[in-house]
């Protein structure tokens, strides 16, 4: 219980006192190049995600950091738990957005960091939105900036792993940048198996080779999405 009571204290506590600091986010100038802004808005959320997950008593095992490639990438990851963007953000020096539930972009101060971060909403109810949102998320990494897509929709909270849905591989498609699938377990460990608390646990980041097929000629979006969820469970399954 008090792991809990100091994860919400600080997770609320640190979103109001970065107000100044989302400010100043907000008001970078857009000449500066996106790489070089990127890397400056993500050392925040970074910071605060590795102070989480200091909290939880967690120990993050990453493998395969060499093969996250410079430039924009389409990173795809399994959805394991409600600490899974926290693990990800605080594991991984390559700044990136990803793609949420539409629910967040009600939350006051989280949201805007979002956006700052270039994360994009997705309401998967209402497909006309989610076709923009996608569109939306194609122009995201375009401009060169990264992206996270967990494409099962929902988390497994450590159960077997869901069906992929294809939509979001348009990205890397249209998008014309390589696919980066990362295999992570151990997240439901922290929260979900807890009835709700919040726990130690030992975590682990595979990140697996770029798929660049789509890169070099014509694929089929649901082939494509195959081959990145059969490279995440190869890695799930080492």
């Amino acid at each position: 219980m008090l792991r809990l009571i100091a994860f919400f204290s600080y997770f609320v506590g640190f979103l109001i006192c970065s107000v100044p600091t989302l400010s100043k986010m907000k008001k970078l100038d857009p000449r500066i190049p996106v790489a070089v802004r990127d890397a400056t808005i993500h050392k925040i959320p970074q910071r605060w995600s590795s102070t989480i997950m200091k909290i939880t008593g967690s120990t993050i095992i990453v493998e395969g950091e060499e093969n996250l490639p410079e430039g924009p990438a389409l990173i795809v990851c399994n959805h394991v738990g409600d600490f899974d963007i926290p693990v990800l953000l605080s594991s991984i020096k390559k700044p990136f957005g990803f793609i949420s539930k539409i629910e967040v972009s009600k939350v006051p101060i989280l949201s805007d960091w979002m956006a700052v971060m270039n994360c994009v909403f997705l309401d998967r109810a209402d497909r006309r939105q989610a076709i923009k949102t996608i569109k939306l998320a194609i122009e995201k990494v375009k401009m060169g900036h990264s992206l996270i897509l967990f494409p099962e929709g929902t988390r497994s909270k450590g159960g077997p792993m869901g069906e992929f849905k294809t939509g979001g591989f348009r990205i890397a498609v249209d998008g014309q940048v390589p696919i980066v699938p990362i295999a992570i377990s151990g997240t439901a460990d922290v929260f979900e198996k807890n009835n709700r608390l919040v726990r130690p646990a030992t975590i682990k980041l595979k990140i697996a080779k770029p798929i660049e097929s789509h890169l070099l000629g014509q694929v089929q979006v649901k082939d494509l999405a195959e081959d990145t969820k059969q490279s995440i469970l190869e890695n799930l399954n080492k």
